[in-house]
């Protein structure tokens, strides 16, 4: 199940790149994502589960499917503010919000998506690490919210 996680996921985000996907090329996207989801769930943390609802979530978010893709993120929120295990990184709960202000942009709800984006860029702030950092920063650059 693991290795299958990891493999789906990475797929996922490689199907995501491709900026001349086809209609076939993102079927094969969601059933990536959400079969590296399923994988996760067998043997992962809470914190795999977590980054799995939130690459669900932006693989909707890509597909233009604001439905599911605040579906996603809510789910990533609540597992993440739970944290039933311990499992969750600094950058976890900054990603959940950036999860959220991208479902909340693509439903057009633009006041939803600026609250979340602040609420994740003031979590971005705390986390200490400057690589870590920075990439999350560089997530939240890319939100016009």
């Amino acid at each position: 199940h693991r290795t299958l996680g990891v493999d789906l996921f990475n797929k996922t985000w490689t199907l995501m790149e491709n900026p001349t996907r086809t209609p076939e090329e993102d079927d094969e996207m969601i059933h990536c994502a959400h079969a590296s989801g399923y994988h996760w769930q067998q043997v992962g943390t809470r914190a795999n589960r977590a980054r799995s609802e939130w690459q669900c979530s932006r693989v909707h978010v890509v597909l233009g499917q604001a439905d599911q893709a605040l579906y996603h993120a809510r789910r990533c929120h609540e597992i993440v503010e739970a944290n039933e295990d311990g499992s969750m990184e600094i950058w976890d709960l900054p990603g959940a919000y950036e999860a959220l202000a991208r479902a909340h942009l693509a439903a057009g709800h633009a006041g939803d998506a600026a609250r979340y984006a602040a609420l994740g860029r003031a979590a971005t702030a705390q986390i200490e690490d400057d690589d870590e950092r920075a990439v999350m920063e560089g997530d939240f650059a890319t939100i016009d919210a």
